[in-house]
């Protein structure tokens, strides 16, 4: 039995910023509204033609997440790719990851897991390596959502949320069962899955044909919905419950938290469990204000800045907690 940890960590995001007063222009909203709302001031969004697409953005944090590791790219073993905004219905990502790197027939997974993609994706690549079946595994969490919310004073809830970009890591063999992933923790609640979601184009229901031959303006079924109270509500609860059970799993407190990163839906949910909680600034990573909901990738965005930032040392506690559609929610605590 091994344990995993990270060695090597990469982010990217497209270089068009958009700001609360961009989308001011765009729609009836202001940045003041953004701000007190979400804690938002800007995003990354994709321009069409740059080349950004959920894939490459991925392929461009695998790069860097390699370079960080310090090993060569035939040492991954496996890929696991977690997004809810894949270049193409089918084939996933992960194929055209490992495509990109020229690694010879090396297995490709994929994870749609949304907001929760990222810890789920770790905790997958995890178990691989803990039984022994892989030594280095490529993980990523990669969004290209600008492209798919409605910019318009009917979707202003939805879309001044949302941002694209990608985040890597590499997790690796470790053969002291008391440093790195220490364990995981993944639940989930499909009763309250129509409460954020996008419903179309499904097999089960309507297809891109349906939606085509409609030609309808005002057919929202494509489009994200969030019921956002009741999300925030079942958030701050499930953010709550899986932080503790990764700290009593390990009969740890909450005092023994170095770093919790939640992921970045929202400053006042972040901000609500960092109070609830009792911690310090430093114990808890924020970037939402600068990268919007970056859904799968946001976590290993904000990981991967924070170690850049050197707020995370060897020998800390850092936990990692998602809560996302589905409703699914989960937790990794690591020993860095």
């Amino acid at each position: 039995m091994y344990n995993s940890k990270i060695i090597g960590l990469g982010h990217f995001v497209p270089n068009n910023v958009i700001t609360n007063k961009d989308l001011s222009m765009l729609m009836d909203t202001s940045d003041e509204w953004i701000r007190e709302r979400t804690g938002i001031k800007k995003r990354y969004w994709a321009k069409k033609g740059d080349g950004n697409t959920t894939s490459s953005m991925g392929y461009e944090a695998a790069k860097k997440a390699i370079i960080d590791a310090g090993i060569h790219k035939e040492k991954i073993d496996f890929i696991v790719f977690a997004t809810l905004s894949p270049d193409y219905y089918f084939p996933g990502p992960g194929v055209q990851i490992q495509e990109a790197l020229g690694i010879d027939n090396i297995g490709a997974l994929d994870v749609r897991n949304q907001c929760s993609g990222f810890v789920y994706a770790l905790s997958v690549a995890d178990q691989y390596i803990k039984t022994g079946m892989y030594k280095n595994i490529l993980v990523i969490g990669s969004e290209l959502q600008s492209k798919g919310i409605d910019i318009s004073t009917r979707g202003r809830n939805v879309s001044v949320i949302f941002g694209d970009g990608a985040g890597a890591a590499i997790l690796s063999r470790e053969e002291n069962l008391n440093r790195g992933i220490l364990s995981s923790h993944l639940h989930s609640e499909g009763a309250h899955a129509l409460e954020l979601t996008a419903e179309a184009p499904g097999l089960g229901k309507r297809w891109v044909t349906d939606i085509i031959s409609d030609n309808n303006p005002d057919d929202l079924t494509y489009r994200p919905y969030m019921n956002g109270k009741f999300v925030f509500k079942n958030a701050v609860r499930r953010f709550s419950e899986v932080i503790l059970e990764s700290l009593e799993t390990h009969s740890l407190s909450i005092s023994d938290i170095d770093m919790l990163i939640t992921h970045q839906a929202n400053l006042r949910i972040s901000q609500f469990i960092q109070k609830k909680f009792n911690l310090k600034d430093d114990q808890v990573y924020n970037n939402i204000q600068n990268y919007g909901n970056t859904t799968a990738a946001s976590i290993p965005i904000a990981l991967s800045e924070a170690c850049e930032k050197g707020k995370i040392k060897p020998g800390d506690y850092v936990v990692l907690a998602a809560f996302g559609s589905g409703f699914t929610w989960g937790s990794v605590i690591i020993k860095w």
